[in-house]
């Protein structure tokens, strides 16, 4: 049995996944400078270089994206990310309501 790939679409996909991945990497970066910032941890000459590396990166991603046609493909992958995490989230915090789920759904 052959297996056909398709190599613009293999990139494409491996690019989504990449791209997605540093954006949210991007975020906690982002979450953990706000906390160093408020915490008075970073001068003002480090907070300077910290805000215009992220703006810079932000900037970067937002060109490949643009220049590889994956602004919706990395949305579509960001939401389904952000969905599993939410319902994650939701399944640690309401665990009795997710066992009565699964008791209905087997009978």
């Amino acid at each position: 049995m052959t297996l056909n790939v398709d190599e613009t679409s293999l990139k494409n996909g491996v690019l989504t996944l990449v791209i997605t991945l540093v954006e949210v990497i991007e975020e906690s970066l982002e979450t953990q400078a706000v906390r160093r910032i408020e915490g008075g941890e970073l001068t003002d000459e480090e907070q300077e270089r910290l805000g215009q590396a992220l703006l810079d990166l932000d900037d970067a991603l937002e060109q490949i994206k643009k220049d590889h046609d994956l602004t919706t493909s990395v949305a579509d992958l960001r939401q389904g990310l952000d969905d599993v995490v939410d319902e994650l989230v939701d399944k640690l915090i309401n665990p009795a309501r997710w066992a009565e789920a699964s008791r209905e759904e087997r009978v």
